[in-house]
């Protein structure tokens, strides 16, 4: 009997086998993303994406959990150890809904936060209700902002003291963010948000793999009282979030995870997330390393080619990302299309002074570049040093067909998932 929507069916995995060929042959340069090894992407391909195991482990609403508990205190153990936290939560499914688990075990509506502005570098969901932010929209926080120094890329501490003393109801802090290239001054900043009442937190959502790997800053050993974070990015697991604190705070937390934020909780992701956390403890100082040197080695490079990038004063960037001020070609958004059309992925960015100048997300002055995920392909400086020779001719707009033919040799040798107990294949369906 024929099937009415086996077409459709076939359709989508040619789409995906589509993708996969597209990315096999592409510069894959958004911050947010890595590549996860084969197996962490077999176990969430496994019969435990169909259950559900509602509570902590051992106080479960459902049955059928006795395996599942042991996975996820595994998971707990290793991000124990891998974070050096006396608390740790896999359980909210983004980094996102780790945030607002934070934000509803910590404060109540109407409270303030101190954070980063989108434009300095602040993530959506540190924003304000008037842009849809999640603290705002979401939990009814009040946000004020840090003060920044634009020269530097960073925290202006003596002026956000200042603000700190002049806050009222101040419940939050939130470090960290998404335009991220330099330590925040966690360890300047923290005994005096505790003196206005307010819990320090850091959102090291891109970050967490550099810390993970000692190459960043410890904020948990600088005054951050709780840690929120993605399990992707610098940390090459699956996508989902976690929180690391000190045990002063697990049964706030625990409790605005479920029932709070979370009803089931992605039980293949866990798995997965233990899985990464293994491989990171192993690789991960290795791998955080050479993302550092990448991402110093493009921008110096870039630099040298002409093209403007933030952070010239302290060295451009000691994470894994790199910010272009692209003003002089068009803007963020154009730029972002055009690379797209010669096979390099990158994200346009809001950089500080957009909205001065009449700019907005969809036509900002910077675009965002990562070396992450080149990097646990195996690419190191000198492929970073090609990698900047073909952006800046991709730039410039003028030999598309000769930037993708240059891009798809230099893929060849980069098809493999490294830094894992195994290598594997990036992409399984191209």
């Amino acid at each position: 009997m024929p099937s009415r929507y086996r077409s459709e069916f076939d359709s989508v995995i040619r789409e995906v086998k589509a993708h996969e060929r597209w990315f096999s042959r592409s510069l894959p340069m958004i911050a947010s993303e890595n590549v996860a090894s084969r197996r962490v992407r077999d176990v969430m391909a496994s019969d435990l994406g169909h259950r559900y195991a509602e509570g902590w482990p051992g106080e479960r609403v459902y049955a059928g959990c006795k395996y599942i508990d042991e996975i996820e205190l595994q998971a707990i153990a290793l991000g124990k150890r891998l974070f050096k936290a006396d608390f740790v939560d896999v359980r909210p499914i983004s980094g996102v809904v780790a945030n607002l688990a934070v934000y509803s075990a910590l404060s109540g509506p109407g409270d303030r936060m101190m954070a980063l502005s989108i434009p300095n570098g602040g993530h959506i969901s540190h924003g304000k209700r008037d842009f849809s932010g999640s603290a705002g929209l979401v939990h009814s926080l009040e946000i004020d902002y840090f003060a920044f120094d634009k020269d530097v890329m960073n925290i202006d501490v003596d002026e956000t003291k200042k603000r700190i003393r002049a806050a009222k109801q101040l419940r939050l802090a939130m470090f960290g963010g998404s335009l991220f290239l330099f330590p925040h001054p966690v360890k300047e900043l923290s005994e005096a948000f505790r003196e206005a009442g307010a819990t320090v937190c850091y959102d090291a959502a891109h970050v967490i793999g550099l810390i993970a790997g000692g190459r960043f800053q410890d904020p948990l050993r600088e005054g951050a009282q709780v840690m929120t974070f993605s399990t992707h990015k610098t940390l090459f697991g699956p996508q989902g979030g976690a929180i690391a604190s000190g045990s002063e705070f697990a049964d706030q937390i625990k409790k605005a995870v479920f029932p709070g934020t979370t009803s089931n909780h992605h039980l293949h992701g866990v798995a997965a997330k233990a899985l990464a956390f293994a491989e990171f403890l192993e690789f991960g100082r290795q791998y955080s390393g050479q993302v550092v040197v990448n991402a110093q080695e493009l921008a110096g490079r870039l630099a040298g080619l002409g093209e403007k990038v933030l952070g010239e004063k302290v060295g451009y960037t000691e994470s894994h990302q790199v910010v272009v001020d692209v003003t002089k070609y068009n803007d963020g958004g154009s730029m972002e299309k055009l690379l797209e059309e010669q096979n390099i992925i990158v994200n346009r960015q809001l950089i500080p002074g957009d909205l001065q100048a009449g700019r907005h997300y969809t036509n900002p002055g910077g675009i965002r570049l990562g070396v992450a995920e080149l990097t646990r392909l195996g690419m190191g400086r000198g492929e970073m040093a090609e990698v900047a020779e073909i952006l800046h001719e991709a730039m410039g707009g003028k030999k598309k067909p000769k930037v993708r033919a240059r891009i798809a040799d230099m893929r060849e040798g980069f098809q493999r998932v490294k830094y894992s107990f195994t290598e594997s294949p990036a992409y399984f369906f191209s």
